[in-house]
């Protein structure tokens, strides 16, 4: 199977005026890397701090096609490389990934659950409930069919009592940075496929700019040294969300370099 590059340009709840850039800067980057000219979906628009209702009815269309794009990727026999500018845009993969392949595990690599719900949320935000959406804890509208116990969330350090709550009674297991080694994550995922999300928030804050960043993250070298040791055959999509781009290009370069060396291992079977 070979890879096609999604990239969503639309906003998808967006509270922040970088991750539409950063999700093209990041396509622009992997289309260099890999050869592919990127899929690009939805219409960009400003960001702002809405309400997740709002916020999830204007984002229908860009979901709609992106899950279109990733459903017609799948049926082409290929697999989704998939650059989103918010983790919401996972609304409309993770239910196709469910159906494509239900037994696969999910790494959901990021600082936050993302497991709230309507009546759990404190923020209001929809990028911190798709996780919980797409194993059914709530509907979107976008579907669902994740088991919680196929995810593992690596590298979750900022979580919600409520939302922990809830995690733990759906059987999502946490691997904190500390404990985050390849080895760990390999003994979980046994001979399963493996579903790949990113935010680059679950990184130390410096190395790549995101706009929810929590101390006490992973290193650049840490992750790079997990996807080293996956078994490439086995991975059947990839999701990398939430660079918020500076708009200077010295910066924005930086980070870039850091993310092509993070995902590399993942691109190509002799990377080291």
């Amino acid at each position: 199977m070979t890879f096609e590059l999604i990239v969503s340009q639309g906003r998808i709840a967006d509270r922040t005026s970088g991750a539409i850039p950063g999700a093209a800067l990041t396509a622009r980057l992997l289309s260099n890397l890999i050869g592919l000219e990127p899929i690009e979906i939805g219409k960009i628009s400003s960001a702002r701090n809405d309400h997740w209702p709002s916020a999830l009815v204007e984002a229908n269309i860009t979901l709609t096609e992106l899950q279109q794009a990733v459903s017609q990727t799948i049926d082409r026999g290929n697999r989704p490389l998939m650059v989103a500018n918010t983790c919401a845009a996972s609304l409309a993969s993770l239910p196709v990934a469910a159906r494509a392949h239900p037994e696969a595990v999910l790494l959901w690599i990021d600082a936050h659950g993302d497991f709230n719900t309507p009546f759990t949320t404190e923020s209001g935000y929809l990028g911190g409930m798709v996780l919980a959406a797409a194993c059914g804890m709530w509907e979107s509208g976008h579907g669902s069919g994740i088991d919680p116990k196929n995810v593992i969330v690596i590298g979750g350090r900022d979580i919600d009592p409520a939302e922990a709550d809830l995690m733990k009674q759906a059987g999502l297991r946490i691997i904190p940075p500390s404990t985050a080694t390849p080895q760990a994550i390999f003994s979980e995922i046994g001979d399963r496929e493996i579903w790949i999300h990113v935010d680059w928030d679950v990184l130390e804050p410096a190395h790549i700019p995101a706009a929810y960043a929590i101390a006490d993250g992973l290193l650049p070298n840490t992750l790079r040294e997990i996807f080293s040791a996956l078994p490439k055959h086995r991975i059947v999509g990839i999701e990398l969300a939430e660079f918020e781009a500076s708009g200077e290009w010295s910066k924005d370069e930086k980070a870039l370099d850091v993310i092509a060396n993070i995902v590399s291992p993942l691109l190509f079977e002799s990377s080291t």
